[in-house]
């Protein structure tokens, strides 16, 4: 529980255990209250000192995998996200005029029906468009959908072994969508690519695009659009597709000026980037008052189904 030290000016905003460690090394600590409360943010922490989880966490976890990083876990409802626009780029509750979003019971489907993350050291450039898709990129981190057997926890870290990747329309932009598994997983030996995913786990792919293209209707929007009429492409397909999203996330973090909160400890090249002591310095005065919230109650809304 050394990471406590970070925070000790300010104890009241740290949530009651919400200092975790992780296999992965990496240790997350929860301020403002649990899930459901606004004010929820889950800070990431490497040897006592803050990190970003965006620009910090390396992409390549070795042997051809990905490290993954959680935001939602698997059956759960709450939108998390990590947030590129606060310091430290925190996961935090998404919210859309001035609600706290949750994603909608479409049936048969509860919650997220796979641990839901990100790839770190990633950039969808809205400025590029893709010659496949024909539109340009979401202006986020690469979403991955971890299919194994495990329910991930909220902010844990895993390296992944991609199989494939789906291309969303979302808005007029491509909003990628890799299916993988954690390396660890029972089955990951016997899952190297799509085919080897519909024989383990058949039908989860078509799940998968039924979702996708229905999780808005309760909210009042129109179905969700596909490039390649949502078809996967290959394990190499997504490779690809991660490769050139790491060389625009480089573009984007060693450029002087952005939109983003793009301070890190540890690229190169970064002006962006802090000494550890620095880090450690603003990471405390973030915290420099306020209490911890409690969750607003959206149990029953979680617990309904909807027939679209």
């Amino acid at each position: 529980m050394q990471a406590l030290g970070i925070l000790r000016h300010t104890p009241l905003l740290v949530h009651r255990a919400a200092v975790r460690s992780h296999h992965s090394k990496i240790q997350t600590a929860v301020v403002g209250g649990p899930v459901g409360a606004p004010a929820h943010r889950r800070y990431f922490l490497h040897e006592n000192r803050p990190v970003s989880p965006w620009h910090d966490i390396p992409l390549a976890a070795g042997s051809g995998e990905y490290n993954m990083v959680c935001e939602i876990p698997r059956w759960s409802n709450a939108k998390l996200e990590i947030s590129t626009q606060a310091p430290f780029n925190p996961i935090r509750h998404d919210t859309k005029n001035g609600r706290l979003r949750y994603v909608a019971n479409v049936f048969p489907y509860k919650g997220y029906i796979w641990n839901y993350g990100a790839l770190p050291q990633t950039y969808e450039d809205p400025a590029e468009v893709d010659r496949d898709t024909g539109c340009v990129g979401d202006n986020d981190p690469i979403d991955v959908l971890e299919v194994g057997g495990r329910v991930c926890a909220e902010g844990s870290v895993h390296p992944v072994k991609p199989l494939g990747v789906l291309a969303l329309i979302d808005d007029g932009e491509t909003d990628w969508k890799v299916l993988a598994i954690r390396s660890d997983d029972p089955l990951a030996a016997q899952i190297s690519g799509l085919a080897d995913l519909e024989r383990c786990m058949p039908g989860l792919v078509a799940a998968t695009v039924d979702w996708f293209t229905k999780y808005k209707v309760p909210d009042g929007k129109p179905r969700n659009c596909w490039a390649f009429d949502g078809q996967p492409r290959d394990a190499d397909y997504a490779r690809n597709v991660i490769a050139k999203a790491h060389e625009s996330w480089k573009k984007l973090v060693r450029a002087p000026h952005s939109s983003f909160v793009l301070n890190n400890v540890s690229v190169d090249a970064s002006p962006h980037r802090m000494s550890p002591e620095a880090a450690s310095q603003a990471f405390g005065a973030l915290f420099s008052g306020g209490s911890v919230q409690p969750a607003e109650q959206q149990q029953d809304a979680n617990d309904r189904w909807h027939y679209v």
